[in-house]
């Protein structure tokens, strides 16, 4: 229980009812003071003067796009939280915005309506079974391939994959 007094939880979620509900379902599972943001903006302030554990991100807001947070946020020249874990909620469950997500830089996806059940299975995930970090031209974030493949015997999964030594962070170029 002592672990979930010490978490620090953003919420980004411009709807005042499901920030209320995320804190709720937060305060019940031991997270005593999740923070809430309605705006890209001001979570991105927020984020400039505090660190956190975990973030909770509304994939699309009336002003900005949860995307556009996630990538600033995996962003080393921007923010030094670029490992935070971080858990977007969604309305929508097309694969194309799965998609987006994962390209975004997202450890875990949503759908709403959400029970606290999969909410607490999302967040055991990013805590106890976390991937490992990539980084390409055009993409850092936990690793997209989810599953390991019985038959592979190999440490790298491509031809031109480079294992970097700081954090566990693949490299490709």
């Amino acid at each position: 229980m002592s672990y979930q007094k010490n978490v620090r939880i953003l919420i980004l979620d411009d709807n005042r009812q499901m920030a209320t509900l995320f804190v709720v379902i937060l305060k019940a599972f031991g997270f005593p003071h999740p923070v809430v943001s309605a705006t890209v903006e001001e979570a991105q302030d927020i984020c400039q003067d505090n660190t956190f554990d975990l973030i909770l991100v509304d994939q699309l807001l009336k002003r900005g796009s949860g995307l556009e947070f996630v990538r600033w946020l995996r962003n080393p020249n921007t923010t030094p939280m670029q490992f935070v874990p971080i858990i977007m909620i969604s309305s929508y469950s097309e694969r194309s915005r799965i998609f987006d997500a994962i390209g975004a830089g997202v450890d875990e996806f949503l759908v709403k309506p959400v029970k606290p059940i999969d909410i607490a299975r999302r967040i055991d995930a990013v805590r106890f079974k976390r991937r490992k970090f990539v980084r390409a031209e055009n993409y850092f974030g936990p690793d997209r391939r989810r599953f390991k493949d019985k038959f592979y015997n190999g440490p790298f999964r491509r031809a031109d994959d480079m294992v970097a030594d700081e954090a566990d962070v693949f490299e490709f170029d």
